[in-house]
């Protein structure tokens, strides 16, 4: 399978405190989608301004930061997607209530980031890991899309008992569909996306905490394939 490079990696920054009300902070999430039977990752490219850069933007008022990374990166890439579980070193504790055996994979984003908007205006920025959706969601969603006048359609969630390797097996034959004129405003018009290697997608966004959003994702993949690889075999 690709590898992820072995350029240094970024690390986290000291921590802070700020405080911020609503009126003066704005939350979005980003995805990187990979299309697991290729190796490939879905990069955006902005048209008129020439930069690569992964899907993002503001969450809608009351969505989930998890859900509306995932509305994003359809709206700014055409490529449906749902966020994957994966394993993950996190601070986030254990449902106390639940009697569910605790996975070894997790949902959370694997960066965040704070960046000023105006002199007084911050804005937060979850990154998440996403993948590409099977053939037969992906056609369902974009029939109850179409039926809907276009409405996003929210997909469901990976499920806990599949695979990796199961997953791809559904891939196979099919690639990804690329939806056209999934933008909502004139700028988002402007956006190109393309499937890249894992390595040209890093150095496309070289010099950013896109490109280890990237090799994060991509080497918690390979360590999840290789968790269910040893445990079929024990």
């Amino acid at each position: 399978m690709t590898t992820a490079g072995t350029r240094p990696r970024p690390t986290s920054n000291l921590p802070v405190i700020a405080n911020f009300d609503s009126a003066h902070l704005t939350i979005g999430a980003g995805v990187a989608i990979f299309h697991l039977a290729t190796s490939r990752v879905v990069v955006c490219y902005h048209s008129k301004e020439k930069y690569w850069f992964l899907p993002k933007g503001r969450r809608d008022a009351g969505e989930d930061s998890g859900t509306g990374a995932e509305r994003e990166g359809f709206e700014e890439s055409g490529y449906r997607n749902r966020l994957l579980p994966i394993p993950l070193r996190h601070r986030q504790p254990q449902a106390h209530n639940s009697d569910a055996a605790v996975s070894p994979f997790a949902i959370e984003p694997v960066w965040t980031q704070l960046m000023p908007v105006t002199r007084s205006t911050q804005y937060m920025l979850f990154w998440y890991i996403a993948e590409t959706l099977p053939p037969e969601i992906e056609q369902f969603l974009s029939q109850k899309s179409t039926q809907a006048n276009g409405v996003y359609m929210v997909p469901p969630p990976y499920p806990a008992t599949m695979t990796l390797a199961e997953r791809i097996e559904l891939d196979k034959k099919l690639a990804p569909v690329r939806h056209e004129n999934t933008g909502v405003d004139a700028d988002e018009a402007l956006y190109e996306s393309y499937l890249l290697s894992i390595d040209e997608a890093q150095q496309k966004l070289s010099g950013t905490i896109m490109a280890d959003v990237v090799r994060t994702g991509w080497e918690a993949i390979q360590t999840r394939m290789e968790m269910e690889e040893n445990s079929r075999s024990a």
